[in-house]
C-alpha cells in the first residue's frame, strides 16, 4: 500500500537517517599489522613454554657477578684476606642487620685504616650486587686489573739500567699460579710477567692474594699473540728460554747469559705450545728425582728465576 512505512526500503518520517556503511566497511578492510609471534601470543603453547623456561632459569643459582669494570669479593673470611693482603679494594660494603663479630670489626678497621669507604646496603642488594653469592653480609669491590703493554716491561728494565728480565706464561689457566709467578718476579728481580690474552688466568681476586702483594709492584702485561710477542722481544735482543721436561739443556747446565732474557713457562698439564716452544732460543729442563715428571708453573717459574738472579749475581 502507498505510503506504508512498514514496506522494505521505507522510511519513517520525522526519524534520523541511517549512516552510511562506506567508511564502516573500510576500516574492516583495513589490515591489523602482522601477526605476532608465536611466543608473544598469550594463548599459544610457545609463549607458555617460553614463560616457564624463564621461571625455571630464575631458580637457578646465579653466578658471581663479575662486572666490566669491577669484580666483588664476598664472605667474612674472603674479604678479611684481601684486607690484610692490601688489595686495591676501593668500597666496602654490609648488609644491613649484618651480625658483629670479630671478623667484620677486624674488616671494618683494616678498611678504616687503609682509607677504603663503608657502606651499608639492605641484603637484597648485596644480593644483587654478588650476584647470589654467599656474602655472610660482607663484600668488598675490586677495580678491574690494569694490564701493561708489553713493551712497557722493556721500558722499565730501561728506566732502571738493567737488562729485560721477564716471564711468559703460556696456556697458564690457574690464577693462583699467575699470582705466584709475580710473587717470584718481584723477589728475584724480573720486570714483568706476560700472559696472552684468551686462555690464560687474568690478575683476579685469587691472584692479587696469592702474589702477597707483589702485584702493586710487578707489572702484568697482556698480548693478543704470544708467539708473535715472543719474536718482538727477540728482536729486541732478548734470548728466549722454555722450560720443558725434555729440554735440550739441563737448568745447572745452561750458560745463563747476564743479558735480557725471556722466560717462558707452560702449564703444568700440557707444557709449552708447539709454536711457543719452537719460538723458544732455547728449551731448558729442571732435573728432578725420583718420578715427579713436571712442577706447576709457579715453583717452575721460581726456580729459574733464582738461577737467572745468582748467575747474574756472579757475574757482575
Amino acid at each position: 500500500m502507498a505510503g506504508n512505512s512498514q514496506r522494505k526500503g521505507a522510511i519513517r518520517k520525522g526519524s534520523k537517517p541511517t549512516a552510511g556503511s562506506g567508511g564502516r566497511v573500510r576500516r574492516g578492510l583495513e589490515g591489523k599489522g602482522p601477526t605476532p609471534k608465536a611466543k608473544d601470543r598469550e594463548y599459544h603453547k610457545a609463549h607458555k613454554v617460553a614463560k616457564r623456561a624463564e621461571r625455571e632459569a630464575a631458580k637457578r643459582p646465579r653466578k658471581p657477578a663479575r662486572g666490566g669494570d669491577a669484580e666483588w669479593i664476598a664472605g667474612r673470611n674472603s674479604v678479611v684476606e684481601a684486607l690484610r693482603a692490601e688489595m686495591p679494594l676501593t668500597a666496602l660494603y654490609v648488609a644491613e642487620g649484618a651480625e658483629r663479630d670479630g671478623r667484620l670489626r677486624e674488616a671494618f678497621e683494616l678498611a678504616a685504616a687503609a682509607g677504603i669507604s663503608l657502606l651499608e646496603v639492605s641484603r637484597g642488594e648485596m644480593d644483587r650486587l654478588t650476584g647470589g653469592a654467599v656474602h655472610q653480609g660482607l663484600a668488598a669491590r675490586m677495580p678491574s686489573y690494569e694490564y701493561a703493554h708489553p713493551d712497557d716491561l722493556l721500558d722499565r728494565a730501561t728506566d732502571r739500567d738493567e737488562q729485560p728480565l721477564i716471564v711468559a706464561l703460556d696456556s697458564v689457566t690457574d690464577p693462583r699460579n699467575l699470582g705466584a709467578v709475580v710473587r717470584s718476579a718481584s723477589g728475584f728481580g724480573a720486570h714483568g710477567v706476560l700472559i696472552p690474552e684468551r686462555r690464560s688466568a687474568g690478575m683476579t681476586a685469587s691472584a692479587w692474594k696469592t702474589s702477597a702483594g707483589a702485584a702493586a709492584r710487578v707489572p702484568v702485561a697482556q698480548t693478543v699473540n704470544l708467539t708473535r710477542q715472543l719474536k718482538a722481544y727477540q728482536e729486541a735482543g732478548c734470548m728466549v728460554i722454555g722450560l720443558a721436561a725434555d729440554g735440550d739443556v739441563a737448568l745447572p747446565d745452561l750458560e745463563l747469559s747476564t743479558g735480557p732474557i725471556v722466560v717462558v713457562v707452560g702449564s703444568e698439564g700440557k707444557g709449552l705450545g708447539r709454536l711457543v716452544a719452537e719460538t723458544c732460543d732455547q728449551l731448558v729442563s729442571i732435573p728432578m728425582g725420583n718420578d715427579l715428571e713436571s712442577l706447576n708453573a709457579g715453583v717452575a717459574a721460581s726456580i729459574t728465576l733464582y738461577s737467572i738472579a745468582q748467575a747474574r749475581a756472579a757475574g757482575q
